[in-house]
């Protein structure tokens, strides 16, 4: 897909330097349970079979997961209309429209390319931006779609998904047969062990991307509308309202933060590392700085 997106040389080379290594990760990961399990083919059918299930619907599962529901013109005609405008500056194809009947305030983008995108808005993030800021957050979520890294989350984030179910796999195929001496319990501790490694290597490298791919929505969303303030707006005032959500109501979201346009948590101190996105201090920054080099904008909302 061609759009008037620009390319992001780093976002790029970050996508493809983590992909490879978790592709590295991933085959050292099948080749330990082939040898520790026995059952290669089994493994891979299933590893592979439930890769391309993740890929293939993702939109769909991240839609059912968060209570989202295509819209159609007619029910959203203020969303369906900034989508246009922004699929027409950008040159790109018009993902599919949702919203989800939820009062967090955030969006998302999912699909596995740019012809079966979709891009999702709550009820919450309606009700609270103006329509400029709307435009900034709806802006971030395109980028997503144009520079690929949707589908790139989607697929990197699997190696974590493979793990645990193949470590079930392994305990419940050992258990059903009866096999419970010590050969067992050593079989069992070597796939655990092997898998632990597995998640965390992947996890830590699966939110270094995520954190990059944000900054680099950020700036392509600003570009695009040309209102980096609006955008700042959005992310400044979005934060702050679900910092104020009890954390038992976003234990679901919290997923699915990876997607999220703004994490659904409130700040933690010292856990950066494991962030899916980057600290909104860091994030207002970089939005300043884009302001800057624009320079003054008119005010447009409505």
């Amino acid at each position: 897909m061609h759009s008037r997106f620009k390319t992001d040389r780093q976002l790029t080379a970050r996508m493809g330097v983590t992909l490879f290594l978790l592709g590295l990760l991933y085959v050292a990961f099948v080749a330990a349970l082939v040898v520790l399990l026995k059952s290669w083919v089994l493994i891979v059918v299933v590893a592979g079979g439930l890769l391309l299930a993740q890929y293939w619907f993702s939109d769909r599962i991240a839609l059912y997961a968060m209570h989202g529901r295509i819209v159609s013109r007619e029910e959203e005609p203020v969303l369906h209309g900034i989508i246009d405008r922004l699929c027409a500056a950008a040159d790109m194809p018009k993902p599919e429209v949702a919203v989800a009947d939820m009062d967090l305030p955030n969006a998302f983008a999912t699909g596995r390319n740019a012809d079966h995108a979709v891009i999702c808005v709550t009820r919450g993030l309606m009700r609270r931006l103006e329509r400029d800021e709307l435009e900034g957050v709806l802006a971030h979520e395109l980028s997503h779609v144009a520079h690929r890294d949707v589908a790139v989350i989607t697929v990197a984030s699997f190696l974590g998904v493979i793990a645990g179910l193949l470590v079930r796999f392994a305990i419940y195929s050992q258990l059903f047969r009866g096999r419970r001496d010590q050969n067992t319990v050593a079989l069992l501790g070597a796939v655990l062990g092997v898998s632990v490694v597995v998640y965390a290597l992947s996890f830590v490298l699966i939110r270094a991307l995520s954190r990059y791919r944000e900054l680099a929505a950020d700036r392509a969303g600003a570009l695009l509308t040309g209102r980096p303030s609006a955008l700042a707006s959005a992310l400044t005032k979005l934060s702050g309202d679900i910092a104020r959500i009890p954390s038992r109501d976003l234990r679901t979201a919290r997923a699915f933060n990876a997607f999220w346009f703004t994490p659904a948590m409130g700040a933690m101190p010292g856990a950066r590392l494991f962030s899916t996105h980057p600290p909104l201090d860091q994030r207002l920054e970089r939005l300043a700085r884009i302001s800057a080099q624009l320079g003054p904008t008119p005010d447009v909302r409505s």
